[in-house]
């Protein structure tokens, strides 16, 4: 099996109301590179976009009324959860669980404008 570089075997694939308005969140929350593939229908809609995050693909679409949307949970390793966490709720993410320290690190979960939520985790050093 051949997979392009900038992909993986298993990426998720958003159908999202305000596909664009995706586009920037994870740009300055999780530091997104959306550089990659964007195709727009005539109506400027975006058909497909990708985006990656610490080498790992996003794969997103405006919803319609041919894919309905589909939201995901995302669980996502980060630097600073504090930080990522001010971001995200500066941002308009919602609070879906509390920052707190953990076993496995220092975790919170919210609820982005878009349906997702994120469940952002730094390893304790």
């Amino acid at each position: 099996m051949e997979i392009p570089k900038v992909h993986q075997a298993i990426m998720p694939y958003l159908m999202l109301k305000n596909a664009a308005g995706f586009i920037d969140f994870t740009q300055t929350v999780f530091n997104a590179d959306a550089g990659m593939k964007r195709l727009r229908d005539d109506t400027d809609n975006i058909m497909h976009a990708e985006l990656m995050i610490s080498g790992c693909t996003i794969m997103f679409c405006e919803a319609s009324n041919q894919w309905a949307v589909a939201n995901a949970n995302l669980f996502i390793y980060v630097d600073d959860a504090d930080v990522t966490y001010k971001l995200a709720t500066e941002n308009g993410a919602t609070t879906v669980m509390e920052l707190s320290d953990q076993d496995y690190g220092r975790t919170c979960g919210v609820s982005d404008p878009f349906g997702n939520t994120w469940w952002i985790t730094s390893v304790k050093k």
